[in-house]
């Protein structure tokens, strides 16, 4: 399954036959994804399923509809299992940026941690997932995410890039992140929950 958003609203890319929400369903050989995307900016339409019988080819074909972004972040806890918020654009989010040529995905996600945070220290743990969100910018791009479980024991303060449009950084407890996530992207949700999923941490 691949879940794609168009600001709040998926498109879900399936195999399964199992009816897991109320969205609409539609054969994605049968589908114009222009169509799916001026559908999901109707206010009455919260989501779409596309049903695939060939999850992998049908996947590559729906990317090639998208100039596609691709972009690493981290989730990072800190020894007090704390985990690293960013406040831009008026919403709580984690850090992340786009890959530069030549540069891994691991070194990616380093770098904008780092950068965005003003924090050090940081190492990488393990991947966890990959995210997908559909945004208007010259035209229809497609941002791809490779998230990281990372780690830092970085004691100093904190400091947002301001001029990335970041106006707070902040390690954030149970409680805090769940203030949080009544102010934030469902990507976000997603890569915290598959942090949750590790079960070791």
């Amino acid at each position: 399954m691949y879940k794609v958003f168009i600001n709040d609203k998926p498109i879900i890319i399936t195999s399964s036959t199992k009816k897991e929400n109320n969205f609409l369903v539609y054969f994605f050989k049968n589908t114009v994804i222009d169509e799916v995307i001026q559908e999901l900016k109707n206010e009455e339409i919260e989501g779409v399923n596309l049903y695939s019988t060939d999850l992998e080819n049908d996947w590559k074909l729906f990317l090639k509809n998208f100039d596609v972004i691709k972009a690493a972040g981290g989730l990072v806890i800190n020894p007090n299992k704390k985990v690293l918020f960013i406040y831009r654009n008026n919403v709580w989010d984690l850090p992340k940026g786009h890959i530069e040529k030549n540069e891994s995905t691991e070194s990616a996600a380093v770098r904008e941690v780092e950068e965005e945070c003003g924090i050090e220290n940081s190492t990488i743990i393990q991947k966890l997932i990959i995210t997908y969100h559909i945004y208007f910018l010259d035209g229809i791009k497609l941002k791809e995410t490779h998230w990281f479980l990372m780690h830092s024991d970085d004691s100093k303060n904190l400091i947002p890039q301001l001029e990335e449009g970041i106006t707070e950084v902040a390690f954030k407890n149970n409680d805090e992140i769940e203030m949080a996530f009544k102010n934030t992207y469902p990507n976000i949700k997603m890569v915290y929950e598959s942090y949750l999923n590790i079960g070791v941490f």
